[in-house]
């Protein structure tokens, strides 16, 4: 069961299925908390993470419209105000891609780990990882605001600045697809963080004309509808939804 506790407000369940952490003596451990909005990429990225590795928590939103997260207590979690924020017990770890790293490397989930044991692809993934958040999220993160949160508050959209975004990001995909004709993900033969970042912006992108970037390159598609039908990022999918009802 993950805990959805909201600061000052009344605590709320979701009964989803989880694991608990535990001690090498087998004492059950209190659960880590996550700190966030649902809305956000960031949060999505720190959340199916958590999915992934089974692990117990408690979700403790964060009103970014209200700016909770530039005031007390979230300023003393992450002195530059952003979410999420992983707090387990006197571990405090901020930006979403360390706390992704974080987990698969401190929760392994035996027999699927994340992360790879030899150096060679250790530093395989962490160049796949740099690449999304360098090369991919730049460009993903311009068409989200563009042709998702725009509309959605109103605003007008700048078609032109989406037709370079969506030229580039093209470009980038031709790349993935390459990598992807000799690996089945981009971090290698197993599903690892490289390839679980990517999540938050492919899920808002398919929901726009954007997607068709993707059926030209086989690969890549093939790869986008594998990773976003994994039961952890439905589980995120869930919580997007229930949020905006």
């Amino acid at each position: 069961m993950i805990e959805i506790s909201y600061l000052g407000f009344e605590l709320i369940s979701l009964h989803l299925s989880h694991t608990s952490l535990t001690t090498d003596q087998g004492k059950v451990m209190a659960a880590a908390k996550l700190y966030g909005a649902v809305e956000s990429a960031e949060t999505m990225r720190a959340l199916v993470s958590l999915y992934e590795h089974d692990l117990e928590f408690e979700f403790i939103p964060i009103d970014l419209k209200a700016g909770e997260h530039k005031r007390q207590p979230c300023l003393s979690l992450n002195p530059f105000g952003e979410v999420p924020v992983f707090q387990d017990g006197d571990m405090v770890i901020f930006e979403s891609r360390a706390i992704m790293r974080c987990i698969s490397f401190i929760y392994p989930k035996p027999g699927k780990e994340h992360i790879f044991m030899e150096p060679k692809m250790q530093g395989i993934v962490a160049g796949w990882i740099d690449v999304e958040d360098h090369q991919f999220d730049p460009l993903a993160s311009k068409l989200r605001w563009e042709l998702v949160y725009k509309p959605k508050n109103g605003l007008a959209t700048d078609e032109a600045l989406v037709a370079k975004m969506e030229a580039k990001l093209g470009l980038v995909l031709d790349i993935y697809e390459k990598r992807l004709e000799h690996s089945k993900y981009l971090g290698g033969c197993k599903f690892p963080s490289a390839d679980l970042t990517h999540l938050p912006n492919l899920y808002y992108l398919m929901g726009t004309k954007v997607k068709r970037l993707f059926p030209s390159r086989p690969h890549v598609s093939t790869w986008c509808d594998e990773i976003l039908s994994r039961p952890s990022w439905k589980k995120v999918v869930e919580m997007i939804e229930m949020a905006q009802l």
